[in-house]
């Protein structure tokens, strides 16, 4: 069956199609009666705009844009489905793209969204992104751009993020308090917003109980794979003292580093505690089960959406500063640092 149209409703009420459009969109120019007879028919005959035909009316596309270093990963697959719960309750589709962690794919990604000339952006960027001018051109004519989770301190525009030194130092915290000396800690790429923050709240912990930052103590991880992460535990546990506790800056980092331990006969907690970030849905099957730091993924997902509709819809402006919006993150304490 072919979709009814507004010609349609207009020719079985014999309205004019102007008239009949002004009710579908209950203008006060139409009369109650007129737009309870339109609206009554269109429900009726299961009518549904076009949408493309509304965005050439609108020269808007009711599409946005996500860009993501990776829908594999459970924190950023989380994230869509938020940012999908809000986006298309508002009536705007969401094109997902994936950077793969290369910064060339990347920008590729930011060329094929003008190309789509979809309404606005999200990004979160990937782990080699140091040169944002592919990012900072579009925020400059005008382009609604929101970023969350990993974002740029060089571009003023709408930021989520988790509450990432607060978790850190919850982490760290807890570790020292369990008696802990010796804690390593293995992050991402050094430039990321996400490092940065993580790194300062496990300095912040250190710094509260008095324990010295060892610089040898930190290290950090660009492909998150068991190679990676052998060659890493291999000079950890060539220092003397050894550590006696890894805090990692992702649950990816976690997965790998646990791997690595199982497989040399390193026991957590016993010869070593074990914590990661993020929110991984099968931390408590591990065996030990994880203590982690999680953060609202889905909420992120939503708050940074929400934000960027309001751009697109001119309810908020495009500001002269930043502003960064913080959620909290939480300490969840399982079998594996304690």
């Amino acid at each position: 069956m072919e979709p009814v149209t507004i010609k349609d409703i207009a020719k079985a009420l014999k309205l004019s199609t102007s008239t009949v459009s002004r009710a579908l969109r209950d203008s006060y120019e139409i009369n109650a009666e007129t737009k309870r007879l339109v609206q009554e028919y269109a429900t009726k005959m299961n009518y549904r705009p076009n949408p493309i035909a509304q965005g050439l009316k609108e020269n808007r596309s009711r599409a946005i844009a996500v860009i993501v270093p990776e829908i594999a990963n459970n924190f950023f697959s989380e994230a869509i489905t938020g940012i999908e719960d809000v986006a298309n309750n508002l009536g705007y589709d969401v094109v997902i793209f994936q950077s793969h962690e290369s910064y060339d794919k990347e920008v590729a990604n930011v060329r094929n969204v003008v190309a789509r000339r979809v309404d606005g952006l999200l990004i979160s960027i990937s782990n080699q992104t140091k040169d944002v001018s592919h990012l900072s051109d579009l925020h400059e004519r005008g382009f609604p751009l929101v970023f969350f989770d990993r974002v740029s301190d060089e571009i003023d525009t709408y930021k989520v993020v988790a509450d990432n030194f607060s978790g850190a130092f919850m982490a760290t915290d807890h570790l020292l308090n369990t008696g802990r000396k010796q804690i390593a800690h293995i992050t991402s790429a050094a430039g990321l917003y996400i490092t940065k923050e993580r790194l300062s709240g496990y300095k912040a912990a250190l710094e509260k109980h008095g324990i010295p930052y060892d610089p040898d103590l930190v290290h950090y991880c660009c492909n998150f794979d068991s190679q990676e992460m052998d060659g890493i535990i291999e000079n950890m546990l060539s220092k003397h003292p050894r550590p006696d506790a890894i805090f990692t800056a992702s649950d990816r980092l976690a997965l790998a580093c646990f791997e690595v331990l199982s497989r040399r006969g390193i026991r957590c907690p016993e010869d070593l505690a074990l914590i990661g970030f993020t929110n991984l849905k099968v931390a408590h099957l591990l065996s030990p089960a994880l203590t982690t730091v999680t953060q609202p993924a889905f909420e992120i997902g939503q708050a940074a959406v929400e934000l960027l509709i309001d751009l697109i819809e001119k309810k908020k402006r495009q500001m002269g500063g930043s502003y960064l919006i913080k959620l909290p993150t939480e300490l969840v304490v399982r079998a594996s640092s304690v």
